[in-house]
């Protein structure tokens, strides 16, 4: 009974870090948005990491791919299990925190293709410790499949395949596109909130400054603020979380004004993507000139949208050449558009029709013709 028990868990546990990581590994440049979230100032505080993220993020997917086919084969088994439990030790670490803390609304456990609540991520992964912490107390039980050689080659291979999956994907797009823009769908269609949707329920907090502190005050409590009190700020405490469309927070402003009806309704239009032209890569954004003159011959509407303020957009504009209009929209949701900076989108009245990294730009299908879908 204990050999079955420890051969399931090992299984179990396999399969999930293989699929939870080529997940991962299909968009790694997500998973280190993830990531520099963790990083960032309101939740462990270390900015300093941020730059890294994107190394890490590659680093960790790989390791939970090969630590996965590791213990499949039974690879150096001792040392993979004492892996696995660190590793799930440290994410059930952050997973809880994120929970208990509420500042991590998503792990990114499973990238964009499932999304888990916080307590949903700890409960998964406390789940996956339990069967971790069975092969680690039956680790005898824990045989090679094959000889040292086969075992040998087939951990080989998982790392160079894993290698050149990441360094794919890094300068393509992911090889499967589980994000809500991906090519089909449509970005009004997304936004749009169902009737009878549960909304959220949400209470206004009054930050006043008393005695030189600031002290928190709900609605009901207004009536009792010390006399002499200052206000200082007003924030929003969500108590339920309502119904959240799949697209939400996208805009393109330019002039103070919102055109995304209008431009949504375009039969052919090209947008390039950059969430930040201060980062956006020299050599892609050399291409978008010829694209944009090519596209504009054949009827197309081009544009391009970001969130970098007007200085940058005056900059990259002359540096680059580039004739086009250019709109804003949140940096988060321009990164859930394309990971590459920059990129080109072709819409058909708001539906996604092709996406392409700025690597691909050769593939670009411009028609002659409005699309007839």
């Amino acid at each position: 009974m204990k050999n079955i028990i420890t051969q399931f868990s090992r299984l179990f546990v396999g399969v999930l870090f293989i699929i939870s990581g080529l997940i991962k590994l299909n968009d790694p440049v997500g998973f280190s948005y993830k990531l520099a979230e963790y990083f960032s100032e309101p939740v462990f505080n270390m900015p300093f990491l941020e730059p890294l993220a994107l190394g890490l993020a590659i680093f960790l997917v790989i390791l939970e791919v090969v630590l996965g086919v590791m213990l499949l084969v039974g690879y150096k088994a001792k040392a993979t299990i004492w892996f696995l439990l660190l590793l799930i030790v440290f994410f059930t670490f952050l997973t809880f925190y994120s929970a208990y803390f509420d500042v991590v609304k998503d792990c990114g456990c499973f990238g964009d293709a499932l999304h888990l609540t916080p307590w949903q991520s700890f409960t998964k992964d406390i789940v996956l410790l339990f069967f971790i912490l069975i092969l680690f107390f039956n680790k005898k039980l824990v045989k090679p499949l094959f000889s040292k050689m086969v075992t040998n080659i087939i951990t080989l291979i998982s790392v160079i395949l894993c290698v050149f999956m990441a360094v794919w994907v890094l300068n393509h797009n992911p090889i499967k596109d589980f994000r809500p823009f991906k090519v089909g769908n449509n970005i009004e269609e997304g936004m749009k909130i169902p009737d009878g949707a549960p909304k959220s329920v949400v209470e206004m907090i009054f930050i006043y400054k008393v005695n030189g502190v600031d002290k928190e005050f709900t609605e009901k409590d207004l009536a009792n603020i010390p006399a002499g009190a200052v206000f200082v700020d007003r924030k929003d405490k969500v108590i339920t979380e309502g119904y959240v469309p799949p697209i939400h927070d996208f805009t393109m402003v330019k002039d103070d004004s919102d055109y995304k009806e209008e431009l949504l309704k375009e039969p052919k239009l090209v947008i390039f993507v950059t969430y930040d032209l201060n980062l956006s890569n020299p050599e892609g954004m050399k291409k978008l000139e010829k694209v944009n003159q090519e596209a504009k011959a054949k009827g197309y509407k081009v544009i391009a949208m970001t969130a970098s303020g007007p200085d940058e957009i005056a900059k990259a504009k002359k540096q680059y050449g580039l004739n086009v209009d250019f709109y804003f929209c949140d940096a988060i949701a321009l990164k859930t558009i394309e990971r590459a900076n920059p990129s080109i989108v072709v819409l058909h009245k708001g539906t996604v029709v092709q996406k392409l990294h700025y690597n691909d730009v050769d593939d670009l299908k411009l028609s002659d013709v409005a699309y007839s879908l």
